[in-house]
């Protein structure tokens, strides 16, 4: 906890010394050898180092403590008391308290000043984000604590590095800092009392300082060569020796440098590490660090000999004459400190407070760059994130503010923003998550808000006509529709454009055999969708297929009040508008072909949209009608943009193209037929297996498969689906209910009752992908109209409970399925025979989680087009 001195010339003076908790050095002597002996007595050319003497040390330190003589160890040579002040001997210049602010003055009792200082050789990434980040909470927080103060947020551009410091990387760092709203109170575009913020603009500082050094005997002029200094590096590593300077001219005598200055003759300023000197840290994130200097650096340079500062010649004189309290900054800045420790220390300027953060890495665990995608700010900006948001997960890359909360406001962070809870780890760059915390801001958004950042990043997409002006009310209005048809599903600004680019266009295949997607073609394979599409295509040719009115272009995203929906189940307009029209034509649809559900949905959505799933049909037309008007503000072509009539022109190709067999529903006859001969063939199998198997466990003990001892109702009486929670919301009058909309791949939405409140939060739930068994009757649960369950995983006393998550990729609506069993040729059991036989009670002993955590039955994993179903729970039961 002690100061550290060095004896030197037999009088005691401060070698280094620490500034606040967060910096300290040791104790040590030494003495100086000899004017003009360069090689201070070491062979080969190289210092001895001074011998360490702890005792020596203490028994310093008693003696000025005896005679009240001894500097405060926590604030070093510059914090004493005032009956001291004048008695102890110290290198401080006596202009110390002028040139930096915090001279004399303990640093916990100063006005936080932090600062950020951004070299501007690129733009601002993830990295440099997060430590602006740190530094502006908290120095916020300073000014709240500490108002009325010089406390703030100062903008430093360290442009030291000529050949790839640039101004128009300075502008592109300054516009990255201003759109994640890290303003700054004193910065280069500032006329301040700390000023000038650039580097390049404080160069007379520099060399007026290390003149100081140079008179006071800190510092020295290196006549060395670069050919010479390149051959003591080739020798000292011949040797074994780790390279540094030797200190040829450390002690050169006077009359030999004025000789070489006399003759014009190149130097450098090297700095002179005090004999035996250590300089020991306490950092906010990694303890305390301690450093012996002359063994590890050697004399360092200050000035080229261009007369340019070197770097951490500029960084530790900037620190002290702008009164920096704290630097925060990552960990490969952590050596550095020891340079400027021992610059500041020598210049009799207190040291800040430190706190080194650790890297982030990618997710491949290693230093986040490019490779890894988006890391620059300005690109986050593009693809859609909120600034809000990006604070927000930047905090969280090393701090937590010891609870599970994960989305903070602004105010909040600066509130809770404590640099001690700064882990010393690294953090891993997770998208996915970046992603969802965005959404969550979003969500926290009403529509209007989010309405105008969609507006420009229309613009960004290139979605607009060209000339056309950003105050066109047409432009107004798509964007509000686009907004409003992506709100609950968009994680970025920029999905609700890509959301309306796939609205607009048609994706259906140019024939049946060129169909990707497996679910559209068993769909179609199942006879619905050829008449279905057949007469909707005359509806349209013959103009009796409703279509929005284009004096009424909001009609679907609006309410009878007017306002915004956002909630995809609800239809806007009022009882005559395109909405209700459409309800009624596909009411009038199902009766005459007697169809409803999936079977009439599903074909209808992918004749009109080309699409299995997505928002509410009248809406996307909605949109459509917008898109393809004479005087529409979309660039059709450049968006790919096909109208209602294109459609179906593409579409009546497409059904030529349906083999005779699809081309209409099954008889229940043929149905029957079928699922009889699927189901023959199966127990066949069945048999098969039995056989083989009681043969193999006579034979050499193999296992028997569990399918062919089950004797109990079939996985495929189930109809489990992917949906995706659109909202949640706690019931009204049961304490452990959650209320759920889930889109299953219906028209509408299905409202589901859950007992899941115990277990998580709301926003836990909502936007996830679920599984939801379909076919379970509608019931009331304390008055809630719900109609189908989530699938969860348990352990075995049910203390823990957590969704089942179909992969990524699954698609919403389709069927999930086990290996082994036939889910086309058997039927799913109606909603009152699962209920009346108890088909779930009786299969709930076999659906169980494996030791991974997989849903099965019988062995056998639940899977969609997208692949195995997860949970967070081995070895537990699904219910």
């Amino acid at each position: 906890l002690l100061s550290a001195f060095a004896v030197q010339s037999c009088t005691h003076r401060v070698a280094a010394f620490s500034v606040g908790r967060y910096s300290r050095v040791a104790f040590s002597t030494g003495t100086t050898a000899p004017a003009g002996n360069n090689n201070n007595g070491l062979a080969g050319g190289r210092r001895t180092r001074a011998k360490h003497s702890g005792e020596t040390g203490m028994k310093l330190m008693d003696a000025l403590k005896k005679k009240g003589k001894l500097p405060s160890y926590t604030y070093g040579a510059l914090f004493q008391s005032a009956s001291t002040a004048d008695e102890v001997e110290t290198d401080i210049p006596k202009k110390a308290n002028s040139l930096f602010p915090n001279a004399g003055k303990n640093i916990d009792d100063c006005p936080p000043r932090l600062r950020f200082a951004p070299s501007p050789t690129g733009s601002l990434h993830v990295g440099g984000a997060r430590t602006a980040l740190y530094n502006w909470l908290m120095a916020k927080k300073g000014q709240l604590d500490k108002p009325n103060t010089e406390s703030g947020f100062i903008l430093r551009v360290e442009d030291t590095d000529v050949a790839r410091s640039t101004k128009e990387s300075e502008l592109e760092v300054l516009a990255d800092l201003s759109w994640l709203g890290l303003h700054w109170d004193e910065g280069p575009d500032m006329d301040k009392n700390y000023g000038p913020y650039r580097q390049s603009e404080r160069t007379e500082l520099y060399k007026t300082l290390a003149a100081q050094l140079l008179e006071e005997g800190k510092a020295y002029r290196c006549f060395c060569s670069p050919e010479e200094l390149d051959e003591m590096k080739e020798k000292q590593e011949a040797a074994g020796i780790p390279p540094r300077y030797d200190g040829t001219w450390r002690d050169a005598d006077p009359e030999l440098v004025q000789q070489k200055l006399d003759e014009g003759v190149p130097y450098t300023v090297r700095f002179k590490v005090p004999p035996g000197a250590r300089v020991v840290i306490d950092d906010a994130v990694r303890g305390t660090v301690s450093w012996d200097a002359e063994a590890t650096v050697g004399d360092f340079i200050l000035l080229r000999s261009s007369g340019i500062p070197v770097y951490n010649f500029c960084v530790a004189v900037d620190d002290a004459t702008m009164g920096i309290t704290t630097v925060v900054r990552a960990e490969e800045h952590l050596t550095n400190t020891l340079r400027q420790g021992l610059i500041l220390d020598a210049l009799g300027a207190p040291r800040p407070k430190y706190a080194h953060c650790s890297l982030i890495l990618g997710d491949d665990k290693k230093k986040l760059s490019k490779r890894h995608g988006a890391t620059s700010c300005n690109q986050f900006r593009l693809d859609g994130f909120l600034p809000d948001a990006m604070i927000n997960y930047l905090s969280l890359l090393g701090w937590n503010d010891g609870t599970d909360e994960e989305i903070f406001a602004r105010d909040e962070l600066i509130e809770l923003f404590d640099v001690d809870r700064v882990v010393n780890s690294p953090s891993v760059f997770d998208m996915v998550k970046l992603r969802w915390v965005n959404q969550q801001h979003l969500k926290r958004m009403a529509v209007e808000e989010v309405t105008e950042l969609v507006k420009e990043q229309m613009g960004w997409e290139g979605v607009w006509k060209e000339g056309v002006s950003e105050d066109d009310p047409q432009i107004a209005d798509v964007t509000f529709a686009a907004t409003s048809l992506a709100k609950q599903m968009m994680e970025t600004t920029k999905d609700a454009v890509l959301n309306a680019q796939t609205v607009l266009q048609y994706g259906l295949a140019d024939s049946f055999d060129a169909l990707q997607d497996e679910s559209a073609k068993k769909m179609i394979q199942n006879g619905n969708f050829y008449p279905l599409a057949m007469q909707m295509m005359e509806a349209v040719e013959k103009g009796e297929f409703p279509l929005p009115d284009p004096s009424q272009k909001l009609d679907a995203f609006l309410d009878e009040q007017g306002k915004g929906i956002v909630e995809d189940n609800e239809a806007g307009g009022s009882a005559y508008s395109f909405p209700a029209a459409y309800k009624a034509y596909m009411k009038s649809l199902a009766k005459e072909n007697k169809v409803k559900g999936k079977h009439l949905f599903h074909p209808v959505r992918l004749a009109l949209t080309g699409e299995m799933s997505g928002q509410d049909v009248t809406k996307q037309l909605a949109l459509l009608s917008m898109g393809t008007a004479d005087d529409s503000v979309i660039d059709t072509e450049k968006v790919h943009v096909m109208d209602l009539a294109a459609r179906m022109e593409h579409l009546k190709k497409f059904c030529e193209t349906i083999p005779e067999e699809f081309r209409a529903p099954k008889s229940k006859e043929d149905q029957k037929k079928k699922g009889d001969k699927k189901k023959a063939d199966k127990q066949d199998a069945a048999a098969v297996a039995t056989t083989a198997a009681a043969t193999a466990t006579a034979t050499d003990g193999a296992t028997v498969d569990p399918i062919t001892t089950y004797e109990g109702p079939p996985i495929t009486a189930l109809d489990i689906r992917v949906g995706r929670v659109l909202k949640v919301w706690e019931h009204e009058e049961a304490d452990k209910l959650y209320c759920e909309e889930i889109d299953v791949g219906e028209d509408e939405p299905r409202l589901i009752a859950s007992g899941l409140k115990p277990f998580m939060e709301k926003e836990d739930i909502e936007g996830r992908l679920v599984l939801v068994l379909c076919n379970l009757k509608a019931r009331k649960l304390v008055g809630f109209p719900s109609h189908g369950m989530v699938l969860c995983a348990s352990n075995e006393d049910h203390t823990e409970v957590k969704l089942i998550s179909p992969p990524v990729e699954a698609k919403v609506g389709e069927r999930v399925i086990v290996p082994d069993f036939d889910f086309e040729g058997e039927d799913i059991f109606a909603e009152n025979k699962v209920g009346k036989k108890k088909i779930v009670e009786k299969l709930a002993p076999f659906l169980v989680t494996s030791k991974y955590g997989v849903p099965e039955f019988l062995g056998r994993p639940f899977m969609t087009s997208g692949g195995v179903c997860t949970s967070p729970i081995s070895d537990g039961t699904v219910g």
